[in-house]
């Protein structure tokens, strides 16, 4: 049964295209039967705005209201393609600093929610996914060496999985995007892989699963995340991160990757 958990439109995210509507009519078009809308939430610090965002003299107040549209076209678009496609409502959380919890625990009482993803964009409150230049300075934090920083991105991943168990986590292992070895393996460092497999010990505790996500493949990485390594060890569920109509059909591609590399479907 072809889904996704894991989804962001050009209507409410700036790095995505597309409107909202026309995500779910691809959704449609490719046989899905299960598509989750899961829009980033709003951040609420001036410090936290991306770059984009201020070019555009947005504000955290900016992003707030536009989550709120989202959840109320999200409302909309699961009544009218009901008969069609089963949708989710949810978000995909930024876990920034503790402090984001309160955050967090605060939107999802606001709004009716099915699910959220939780993920790690940042370490020590730097964007590691966002340009090469940020992810240096998240390094230097860091100590200086990619093996400090991945340890950190795991720690940090650690702290929101005990805080929150998101029923889905996403982009496992993010940290590699802007990486020196985007497509290395993580046990080359024995401090990183450990820590791994404590996050991965701890999703399955709780019930969580760990999305398997195709957006690394259309960046240029040779695998989904998360790398094949971590997926011999793990329960998953399929996503993209689908940000434009391509995502989708990219998707597909990584569906491949699940049949033919990681596991044997009876």
């Amino acid at each position: 049964m072809p889904y996704s958990h894991h989804s962001h439109s050009g209507q409410f995210c700036g790095h995505a295209d597309n409107s909202l509507e026309e995500m779910v009519q691809e959704a449609i078009a490719r046989g899905m039967q299960v598509f989750a809308l899961t829009e980033h939430m709003p951040r609420d610090q001036d410090e936290d705005m991306y770059p984009e965002e201020l070019a555009a003299s947005q504000t955290p107040a900016d992003l707030i209201r536009t989550h709120d549209e989202f959840y109320m076209e999200a409302v909309r678009l699961r009544r009218a393609y009901s008969p069609k496609i089963h949708i989710f409502i949810g978000f995909e959380c930024d876990w920034i600093r503790p402090s984001s919890r309160v955050l967090i625990e605060n939107l999802l009482y606001k709004h009716t929610f099915d699910l959220f993803v939780g993920s790690i964009h940042h370490v020590h409150a730097i964007p590691i996914d966002y340009d090469r230049q940020l992810y240096e300075m998240a390094r230097e934090k860091s100590g200086g060496t990619e093996e400090q920083l991945f340890q950190d991105y795991f720690d940090t991943q650690f702290e929101m999985l005990q805080a929150l168990k998101p029923p889905i986590v996403g982009h496992f292992d993010l940290i590699r995007l802007k990486s020196d070895e985007p497509d290395g393996t993580f046990k080359r460092w024995d401090s990183v892989w450990p820590r791994i497999n404590r996050n991965l010990s701890f999703i399955a505790g709780y019930g969580g699963i760990v999305e398997l996500n195709s957006a690394s493949l259309r960046k240029g990485m040779n695998e989904p995340y998360p790398k094949k390594e971590i997926c011999e060890v793990m329960m998953i569920t399929l996503s993209s991160t689908h940000a434009r109509l391509r995502s989708i059909k990219v998707f597909l591609e990584a569906y491949n990757i699940l049949r033919s590399a990681f596991f044997t479907l009876e």
